[in-house]
């Protein structure tokens, strides 16, 4: 017999007709926001859900110029929290664009003949930003007539029609996201820039405007591997294309893989079945070229490369679109894999056949690879069967359960992986940890400066093959089992010097990890300030929301903070520097691993050349570095005395 069963009839839970509820569209969108576009955030990480609603939004006016409606999209944001986007397309039919603003499942993209290989498919996308958002307009233009509703929170205010004037058709939207469910939110503009480039890339031709700035490309993935690669590329980089599909690649002097994929003007960036594909038929192709032995491996490395496919009727692993799903380009048509396989095959062994230079400089590359890991052969096999003996999760990883590479699972996005030296740090976290999303590594003192180094010490070093077999990221980012891995250090000279060696060591042997936004650092605060709650002026004790403590506390990350709190929290109030990760208690970690984490993530641009950059930091030019330092030391002037 159950335990309710067994419980007294006054414990049991009811359960009556008053518990069935139907919602309305909107209500279900802002009760089970997830569902519709991920996670929420407030605008820190290019994921976050403000930059999906922004998205949504702009997939559809992508597909107006997809049916070569309207060459120009206007985008304005406004104080960081309001946006406008304003296309030339057709406009949304006037006499239904409330059910095509707030209706789920209603919407043009049901009927391929209005829009073909579309992204927005579901009849979800605008509906949710609606929802989600405290003010939401949508204007649309046709026939010389505006028709323009206002809602808030998805309810309807105000539904007008008047003459258009002069204005040109198409559809302007205008939201701003509820700062009730986006708390504290804030549009960043290089994340904003960075999505309109990827939608110029894949649509040349099209021009946004953004904030009065001109955003467009001429030579589509040319342009988008040109403006993201921070290594020397070996050749010139190849370019092919025909209506339904088009890649661009090229080889590096860095190791590992590099890749972008599309799909109808989506960024899928975790890949999917049309990525997949390009990866194995380019490797078979350049294999079949040369006709030698060569391993699939060996012919990848170092390669940057893109694919954008346009498909009838994608299918996606979720709404947010990140990863295609699709095994063929039409509903019971052809194979996706097959398409893009006879593609490369006539494509790409053309080309090389017709491009000799570039075909013995891809050569050169691939001999290269091939000689570097016959050398380190022997070294792998040992390395690999170490890390399988060694009994991880006692050793060195406190694992956790759910991981990014799941088939299946609701949180898999917050999957992360602190990396930390010591027993005392490792164990504070380890105790305050979420034991669903939150693994632990642990380091043993300072790891080795793998700059200039081969990828033989990826394997020779027992804490470099460890963390790699941890991340199961050494045949790439595929495999990767967490969203996020954060680099969590004392904050001191020590600390600093740990994160210097991680990062070196992810951008000498990992450098898509950064690209592609997964490496952070944990910001930990290097004050507690707190005061007796009787001492601090104008408290009251009934509005109070921890009645446990005689303390009020506050965590102070900068001088700034601190002086701030010791304003506020009254006088002579007791402070603390932390002076290591280790002297935090547990409890008082689980603030700081928490909702309210407080993440640093590590980027990397086209002007910082990683070579060069790891040259002058991590490298032997001392002289260089020491007149640096010299040349920008800034010295407190000395104070008088106190009397």
């Amino acid at each position: 017999m159950s335990d309710e069963l067994n419980m007294p009839i006054e414990e049991q839970v009811a359960y009556t007709d008053d518990n069935i509820r139907h919602l309305s569209d909107m209500e279900h969108v802002r009760l089970r926001p997830g569902m519709y576009i991920g996670k929420l955030g407030d605008g820190t990480q290019n994921d976050d859900g403000i930059y999906v609603l922004l998205k949504e939004i702009l997939d559809n006016s992508i597909d107006e110029f997809k049916m070569h409606a309207g060459k120009r999209i206007e985008i304005e944001v406004t104080d960081h929290k309001i946006v406008s986007v304003r296309d030339y397309g057709r406009g949304i039919p006037q006499g239904k664009l409330v059910e095509a603003v707030s209706v789920l499942n209603t919407g043009g993209k049901y009927d391929s003949k209005a829009f073909k290989k579309s992204v927005g498919l579901n009849g979800v996308g605008v509906k949710a930003v609606n929802a989600l958002s405290s003010h939401f307009e949508a204007s649309s233009y046709r026939d010389g007539k505006v028709r323009t509703v206002v809602f808030e929170k998805g309810n309807l205010i105000s539904d007008t029609t008047s003459d258009a004037g002069p204005e040109e058709t198409g559809t302007r939207i205008l939201f701003e996201p509820d700062n009730t469910l986006f708390v504290g939110y804030s549009f960043r503009t290089a994340y904003i820039e960075t999505m309109l480039r990827n939608y110029t890339y894949l649509n040349t031709g099209l021009t946004i405007m953004f904030n009065g700035k001109r955003i467009l490309s001429r030579n589509g993935l040319v342009d988008l591997l040109t403006d993201n690669m921070t290594a020397t590329t070996l050749y010139p980089i190849v370019h092919l294309k025909t209506e339904d599909i088009e890649i661009a690649f090229t080889h590096t002097d860095q190791y590992g893989e590099e890749y972008y994929s599309f799909v109808n003007g989506q960024h899928t960036t975790q890949g999917g079945t049309h990525q997949s594909a390009f990866k194995e038929h380019i490797a078979r192709t350049i294999k079949e070229f040369y006709n030698k032995n060569h391993e699939f491996t060996d012919i990848r490395n170092g390669i940057v490369a893109a694919i954008a496919i346009n498909v009838e009727e994608p299918v996606f692993e979720s709404q947010t679109k990140v990863k295609l799903g699709s095994t063929a380009m039409e509903p019971g048509g052809r194979s996706l894999n097959k398409f893009v396989g006879d593609f490369i095959k006539t494509e790409v062994d053309n080309y090389l056949h017709r491009n000799t230079d570039v075909a013995d400089a891809m050569f050169q590359k691939i001999q290269e690879s091939e000689k570097e890991r016959k050398a380190i052969a022997g070294v792998t096999k040992i390395a690999r069967e170490r890390a399988k003996k060694v009994n991880m999760h006692n050793r060195k990883l406190r694992d956790c359960r759910i991981h990014l590479n799941d088939a299946k699972g609701d949180r898999t996005d917050e999957s992360c992986i602190f990396i930390t030296e010591g027993d005392s740090a490792s164990g504070s976290i380890t105790k305050s940890r979420d034991v669903n999303t939150q693994a632990v590594f642990s380091l043993r003192g300072k790891p080795l400066n793998s700059f200039g180094l081969t990828k033989k010490v990826v394997y020779e070093n027992e804490e470099f093959n460890l963390l790699q077999a941890a991340l199961n990221i050494e045949d790439g980012l595929e495999g990767l089992r967490y969203n996020k891995v954060i680099v969590a250090t004392d904050a001191d000279v020590d600390g600093m010097h740990i994160r210097l060696l991680m990062i070196t060591f992810f951008l000498q042997f990992f450098p898509d990890l950064i690209k592609k936004g997964h490496v952070y650092i944990l910001q930990t605060p290097l004050f507690r300030v707190r005061n007796r709650k009787r001492l601090i002026k104008g408290y009251k004790k009934e509005n109070d929301p921890d009645r446990k403590s005689d303390f009020v506390t506050r965590y102070c990350y900068n001088e700034e903070e601190r002086l701030k709190a010791i304003a506020d929290l009254g006088p002579n109030p007791e402070i603390t520097r932390f002076k290591g990760l280790g002297e935090i208690s547990p409890d008082e970690f689980k603030h700081f691993i928490g909702e309210d984490m407080r993440l640093e993530r590590v980027t990397l641009s086209k002007k910082e050349a990683v070579t060069g950059l790891l040259e002058f930091y991590m490298g032997k030019n001392t002289m260089e570095r020491q007149n640096f330092i010299i040349d920008n030391l800034v010295v407190e002037e000395d104070k008088p005395e106190e009397e």
